[in-house]
């Protein structure tokens, strides 16, 4: 009787055990993967480093933040219309590779830094923009209603932190296609609107006074 009784509640225990993994199956590998998949969307891919003295026309000699020398071809980044800003020794740069050899696309960091305006919208007489510094620090230039926090580069696009003043602050982050960096112009759009802005330069006033030759009628008294 003992053994018979032993033998039967063993069953159960075996088929409740059977039960419970049939009808609830363990979720781990699935949230594995949604955690995954998270992390790739927000991963950054780009190479971040500093152009060495073996740069060419074609060729990119890139010193990377991890101290790893590299050396890209962009000839395939410049066909593409994808090099932006130029190169020269000692400039940071930001490169979203093809391949390991290649260069997809070119961001020169460094000729984004300074002050970029445009004529203000609402009052052509004056103008509005943004100060780009390094460390990723963004300031406003007379844009009373939007307030620059931070920038950086983000899968080869420019990513702009602001807060927009009214009634409650509202963080607003937006990123933009680089469409040109030059020496004296930065443009970049999003899906409504493209932003032209030219380096901001100290004018000179020069005021044309002509003076009259004195006579000796100017010293009598």
């Amino acid at each position: 009787m003992k053994k018979t009784a032993f033998l039967l509640t063993a069953a159960v225990v075996a088929t409740a055990i059977s039960s419970c993994g049939g009808k609830n199956p363990q979720p781990q590998e699935e949230t594995v993967a949604d955690s995954s998949a998270v992390v790739m969307i927000n991963r950054d891919s780009t190479l971040y480093g500093i152009c060495g003295d073996g740069s060419a026309m074609n060729t990119l000699q890139l010193i990377t933040d991890v101290g790893d020398t590299v050396t890209l071809s962009i000839a395939d980044a410049n066909d593409r219309g994808q090099c932006f800003g130029g190169f020269q020794t000692g400039d940071r740069m930001a490169v979203i590779l093809k391949d390991k050899n290649t260069a997809r696309q070119v961001i020169n960091q460094s000729a984004m830094l300074g002050d970029w305006v445009m004529p203000n919208p609402l009052d052509g007489s004056s103008e509005m923009g943004i100060r780009i510094q390094e460390g990723g620090i963004a300031e406003s230039i007379d844009q009373p209603s939007t307030i620059y926090r931070s920038w950086r580069l983000f899968n080869g696009k420019l990513e702009l932190v602001s807060v927009r003043e009214g009634g409650a602050e509202v963080v607003e982050t937006n990123l933009y296609d680089i469409i040109y960096i030059g020496p004296d112009s930065l443009v970049f759009k999003d899906a409504e609107d493209t932003y032209e802005y030219s380096r901001f330069r100290i004018r000179e006033s020069h005021v044309n006074i002509q003076l009259e030759e004195s006579s000796f009628d100017d010293f009598k008294m």
